[in-house]
């Protein structure tokens, strides 16, 4: 086992720890985690196809090239793949039973999906581990995040079956308008070129993802504590002992 694949791998290891260990709760089973993170690995294949197809409608210019290889073939055909399997995976299992659940296995899905690409990107690059470096503190992230808000969606879907079909909407739109916008900034200024003006946007678009990646990560934050919060209360509300009693006074 070489360093490029050790360093592709081990952000998505520490990544799958840490909302692991934020399951404090009813953890779920390891073996429900592990085939979910493998359906997330194949997951790949169907996102490349889609992305292949999608790929043959890619306007020339730079911007809207940049804006719809963001948003369409890349964000719109992983997250949507990844939904699809999730849903199949999870959507009617015993398992799927707290509001925190529905994060933890987008999140182990999504990295699925994110370890199969990083070693693929890191492995395939004669600057591995300057590719793993700058993928393991971005990219392997951002899919932990899109999936964060995909979960967090899904849950709500779950346990508020009157809204239901918005939920499950936001499950997959959100992800994508994140998953694009984190794309897009980076595509469209990579496609500006070296002239002078060219840089200055590419300037302003990289502080913009910078300012971005901040803030997705304090939404993420932000809904797996809300999660956190509503699994405590969904099991209170189970293990209550006085739950419908009523005193006689």
């Amino acid at each position: 086992m070489n360093i490029a694949f050790i360093s592709a791998v081990l952000p998505v290891a520490v990544l799958l720890w840490f909302i692991y260990r934020k399951d404090k709760l009813n953890p779920e089973p390891v073996k429900k985690l592990v085939w979910t993170f493998v359906v997330g690995c194949f997951s790949v294949v169907p996102a490349m196809v889609m992305e292949l197809i999608l790929s043959v409608g890619m306007p020339s210019t730079p911007v809207l090239g940049g804006l719809y290889n963001g948003f369409v073939v890349a964000g719109l055909s992983e997250e949507l793949c990844k939904l699809v399997l999730l849903m199949l995976v999870i959507w009617r299992s015993p398992h799927f039973d707290e509001y925190f659940d529905g994060i933890v296995y987008a999140v182990f899905l999504s990295l699925g999906f994110a370890c199969v690409e990083n070693v693929m990107y890191v492995t395939g690059s004669p600057d591995a581990l300057g590719v793993a470096l700058m993928r393991g503190l971005l990219a392997v992230p951002a899919h932990f995040l899109f999936a964060v808000t995909m979960g967090y969606h899904l849950s709500l879907a779950k346990f508020d079956p009157s809204n239901q079909r918005r939920h499950l909407l936001h499950a997959l739109l959100y992800p994508v308008l994140l998953h694009g916008t984190y794309d897009a900034l980076l595509m469209v200024s990579d496609n500006l070129g070296d002239s002078g003006l060219g840089m200055a946007v590419s300037g302003v678009l990289m502080v913009a993802f910078i300012v971005f990646d901040v803030m997705m990560w304090r939404w993420g934050m932000r809904r797996i504590k809300r999660m956190q919060e509503r699994s405590r209360e969904q099991d209170f509300d189970r293990t209550n002992p006085f739950d419908g009693f009523t005193w006689n006074v």
